[in-house]
């Protein structure tokens, strides 16, 4: 008969106990684990990133790229840039400041801006300037290029759709001109105007009574008002205007013409001066008329009407006269009263007028009795004393 075996099986029991401490502690410590906060370094990504990554400029210009800054969840980010040109300066601004570091917010980016100035030796090609972000073991570099040219500035210009005016010198001349700026930067300008001898002239902006000067945004434009008044007296002629913009960076000029064609001042009267006349109904009245001319232009294609009571008939010899500046110029007026006038006075209404001047005067005309039928008269009155003589004596002595 075999011994039996000295050791011992455990029961079955106690084995799955154990089974089931070791289980209870496993998740436990996964437990454990898994309540452990994250850490930074786990924080994900960051990127920077700009519209324009490549630009051109001049030579001792300025430069400005519009930068953000965005990361996956809310964190530090420092700053730095890691390359620039020799003798380049570049700065990080941030709401004016100047910055090192941004705080994201893990959802909208952080706005920057990069200044970067180029020197004014600097040589034309391109030159890189290399930004770096880093928040943990989270990093980026974003690499700007910069070409440097010397046409690459832009340009301002002074320009006028409507350069020369043309007007008499007692009016103003008012021109409008368009201040445009095609550079990378905003400038403001001093505005100046100049003009002959004698002459006001002014340039303000558009809307501006007093402002002397103006600010126009890179790519921009405003509106520049040029008024010029000319001295009284002043001679038909073209008068040059030139108006300049100034600022520190920028000077740039245009030029006006202001056209006089002289002042127009008409006058009718007479050679004496005196504005009555006389003459029978149904015969002609011829009386000269003066137009006096004291402007500084000539008075071309002077035409002459007349406005005559009903029945009458005006006309003039010649029609049309040029009177020169400062002088006379005359005209026949031939004047005929109805036939069938009453005598007594009557007016009759001159105007002499071209395309820039006028002038009107009243003509007083008395119509008198004609001499014929006074003749007449006389001779009826003749005719019947002679009558009743030769009556008298006749049957006088019966």
């Amino acid at each position: 008969m075999p011994e039996a075996s000295s050791g011992r099986v455990a029961p079955r029991g106690v084995v799955r106990s154990r089974w089931l401490q070791r289980l209870a502690l496993s998740v436990a410590l996964g437990s454990l684990v898994l309540s452990v906060p994250s850490v930074s370094f786990a924080a994900g990504t960051v990127r920077l990133s700009t519209p324009y990554p490549a630009v051109a400029v001049a030579p001792g210009e300025k430069v400005s790229f519009d930068l953000s800054v965005r990361t996956d969840v809310a964190d530090r980010v420092d700053l730095a840039v890691d390359q620039v040109p020799d003798g380049w300066i570049a700065t990080l601004r941030g709401e004016g400041f100047v910055v090192d570091s941004v705080q994201t917010s893990g959802t909208d980016p952080v706005a920057l801006t990069l200044d970067v100035t180029v020197p004014e030796d600097a040589a034309a090609g391109v030159g890189r300037v290399v930004v770096a972000a880093e928040s943990g073991p989270a990093s980026a570099q974003l690499a700007l290029d910069i070409r440097v040219e010397e046409t690459a500035a832009g340009q301002v210009t002074l320009t006028s759709d409507f350069p020369e005016l043309q007007g008499s010198s007692d009016q103003a001349f008012t021109f409008s001109m368009r201040l445009s700026n095609d550079t990378a930067e905003d400038l403001t300008f001093s505005l100046q105007a100049t003009g002959p001898a004698g002459w006001q002239v002014e340039a303000r902006p558009s809307g501006q009574t007093q402002a002397a000067s103006a600010t126009v945004q890179a790519g921009g434009s405003t509106t520049i008002n040029v008024t010029a008044d000319a001295p009284e007296g002043t001679e038909a002629g073209s008068f040059p205007i030139v108006v300049q913009a100034v600022s520190p960076e920028r000077t740039v000029e245009g030029e006006l013409v202001a056209a006089v064609i002289g002042d127009f001042s008409m006058t009718l009267t007479t050679p004496d001066g005196i504005v009555n006349t006389r003459g029978n109904a149904g015969g002609a009245i011829e009386e000269t008329i003066t137009i006096q001319n004291s402007g500084t232009a000539a008075l071309e294609n002077v035409a002459l009407s007349a406005t005559p009571p009903t029945g009458w008939d005006v006309t003039f010899e010649p029609e049309s006269v040029t009177v020169p500046a400062n002088d006379d110029g005359t005209v026949v007026a031939r004047i005929v009263p109805s036939g069938d006038a009453i005598a007594g006075d009557y007016v009759v209404t001159i105007r002499a007028s071209n395309d820039q001047a006028s002038d009107t005067m009243e003509m007083r005309v008395t119509v008198e009795t004609s001499l014929l039928w006074g003749i007449v008269g006389i001779a009826l009155i003749v005719l019947v004393v002679v009558g009743l003589g030769w009556v008298f004596r006749t049957y006088g002595r019966r």
